[in-house]
């Protein structure tokens, strides 16, 4: 058997990945196809924490546009990640993975406060471990819950799994076909040219905790795995 080039992994998963080409919701399709991939990496020994966007369900930005006060928007959005959460652990223990889901917002009955120490625990166990509400606060993205939690569990990489985008291009590439992809960047090169792989804080965070960043699609069937063993697929984004 190949052997995984990381231990520890923080999967970056968006919400829109998750509702297929409706473009909203949940495709269950889709949603299995995700389990089936983080199955066949967990069979690999590797240790895996999930982050899942809501943006398939609500986006904090939308209740802004509608002049819904930027907080409360962005606590919608937070509760829409538990629910993208709540139903890959279904789909994953329908795989045979034991799962967790912890929450910022605390909601005893349905899943797990995030706890540090303790999502290391169920990482070492073999759990997977799906981090869900983003950081708990208002202004901050699931890409920052990403570089947060990837810094607090020791994760080896982010994997951030795109919808439809292979990698980091220099231009939009359902735009510009002449849009140029990137095998790797610096946090500073994306920083510096708005490359818009995450958000800035996000960027920051990762560049000054020294966690490298694998931007690859999720599209195509078996592009985790190949992720993690090393294979040339998507951007990799690391040091300064």
């Amino acid at each position: 058997m190949t052997a995984a080039r990381y231990r520890r992994i923080v999967l970056k998963l968006s919400g829109e990945a998750l509702s297929g080409k409706q473009g909203y919701g949940i495709d269950p399709a889709i949603i299995q196809s995700v389990a089936k991939q983080i199955k066949e990496v967990a069979e690999l020994g590797v240790e895996i924490a999930v982050v899942v966007g809501g943006g398939n369900i609500w986006r904090g930005k939308v209740g802004s546009e509608m002049g819904m006060d930027r907080a409360n928007a962005d606590y919608m959005g937070m509760l829409a990640t538990v629910m993208n959460s709540l139903a890959l652990q279904d789909s994953l223990e329908n795989n045979g993975i034991p799962t967790r889901v912890q929450t910022s917002i605390e909601m005893r009955q349905v899943a797990e406060p995030y706890i540090r120490r303790k999502a290391i625990r169920h990482l070492e166990k073999k759990r997977v471990v799906i981090f869900a509400a983003g950081t708990g606060n208002p202004y901050f993205s699931t890409d920052t819950t990403a570089a947060l939690r990837a810094a607090e569990v020791e994760a080896d990489v982010i994997l951030m799994a795109k919808n439809n985008v292979d990698g980091v291009y220099n231009a939009d590439p359902k735009i510009n076909k002449d849009a140029e992809k990137y095998d790797q960047l610096s946090y500073m090169d994306v920083l510096n040219e708005g490359l818009g792989v995450m958000d800035s804080t996000a960027s920051s965070l990762c560049m000054d905790n020294d966690i490298a960043l694998l931007v690859f699609s999720i599209t195509e069937e078996g592009n985790i795995k190949k992720a993690v063993l090393g294979e040339n697929i998507g951007t990799i984004v690391r040091g300064k």
